[in-house]
């Protein structure tokens, strides 16, 4: 399954961006790391399908890392080919796209900065895939 994040603004290079490049190498599933422009231009639509899109969003779950392997195991399991992960703007993301969602997801109720976001959803990436292969890199606790 493609994992694919498509995130608004540029990430450069950055601590951020470096931090991002680190967690994308060593995920073992096909990766993807796309880009907007911060305002305009569409999310394009799916590479493959089945696809589920998944928003970042303050408003969505927070999950266990525990629980988000399990959901991607799931979904991986259940033949979903791409599975996107999109990062807003500064606004975040509209209803309109929310209700379109498969799923909502949040890092907590804390707001984070974008190039931040996709750096630490890049490592949780990394960490469920992990989890999912029995890689001793989480700890459970």
């Amino acid at each position: 399954m493609l994992l694919h994040i498509i995130a608004r603004g540029k990430i450069a290079r950055s601590p951020e961006g470096e931090l991002l490049d680190r967690y994308a190498r060593r995920i073992t599933w096909p990766f993807r790391h796309s880009e907007l422009p911060d305002v305009g231009g569409k999310v394009p639509p799916p590479a493959q399908t089945p696809s589920r899109d998944v928003l970042m969003d303050e408003r969505g779950k927070a999950m266990s890392s525990e629980e988000f392997a399990a959901l991607l195991g799931r979904w991986r399991d259940e033949g979903v080919r791409e599975c996107r992960f999109l990062i807003g703007a500064a606004d975040g993301h509209g209803e309109e796209a929310r209700a379109r969602a498969d799923h909502l997801l949040c890092f907590g109720r804390m707001t984070w900065p974008h190039l931040m976001a996709r750096a630490m959803l890049a490592e949780q990436l990394w960490r469920a895939t992990a989890i999912l292969a029995g890689h001793p890199y989480h700890r459970s606790g």
